[in-house]
This record gives structure tokens, sequence and C-alpha cells, in this order.
């Protein structure tokens, strides 16, 4: 059985564009349109690893990220940002969060500023899960 690769993004082109690359590379990609739905479909069967946008309506990225950082049951999941978003302005986020009161968070493992080439985005998967 293939490893899943969940896509967390609220625009569908953007879904399906990182589905076909996920699939043929042979994993199994599985579909959230946002950071809501992404949580229940990681607590009930976690991926191997997350491709994740930053801008989203009900959760954004931004929470879903830090969520998965601080919970000690998710923390090991590999995140690649795949973002409009310019890392420094993904990082200040985080920073300006972590002042509020929050935990700290580490850096993404991986930050893909789109567009994203299909070779590109396929070899950071590959480097998570060979």
């Amino acid at each position: 059985m293939s490893k899943k690769v969940l896509i967390v993004d609220d625009d569908p082109d953007v879904r399906m564009f990182n589905s076909t690359v996920v699939e043929e590379n042979g994993y199994t990609p599985v579909e959230a349109s946002n950071g809501e739905e992404a949580l229940k479909i990681i607590k009930k069967e976690p991926p191997a690893i997350v491709l994740l946008d930053v801008l989203m309506p009900k959760q954004s990225g931004i929470r879903l990220y830090r969520e998965l950082k601080t919970d000690n049951a998710l923390v090991n999941i590999p995140v690649i940002i795949l973002s409009g978003v310019a890392k420094r302005t993904f990082l200040r986020s985080q920073k300006a969060l972590t002042e509020f009161g929050d935990k700290p968070v580490p850096e993404p493992e991986s930050y893909l500023e789109k567009p994203v080439e299909p070779d590109e985005l396929a070899n950071e998967i590959k480097r998570y899960l060979g």
C-alpha cells in the first residue's frame, strides 16, 4: 500500500494538480479543502506527509501548522508548505502568534512558493518519503 499524502488547499485546481503529481510518483493523495477538514482526516488516519496551503477559509494553514507542531501525537508528520504567501510572511505570523502566548513552533520542514513545478514538488515529497 502506498504512502498517503494529505493535500490541503481551498483551490480545487491546485488540489487536482497536486493530486496528479502525488499519484504519478506512486503515492496516494487524500484531499481537504481547509484546515478544519484536514485536522479531522489527520486525527482519524495520519498521513505520511501534509502539503499545506497557508491562506484558506475556516481554519488557515497558519493555525493548522501550529496545531500539528504543538500536538505530541502529530508533531512528527512532515509538512510541506505550498503557498503564494512568502516564507518570511508565514514565519512572521508564527512569531506573532507565539508573542500572544502560543507555544513557539519550528520552521516548516519545507516551504515552496506557488507556482511550483511538478518536478520540484515531487522531489520535495520524495525527500521525506523516499
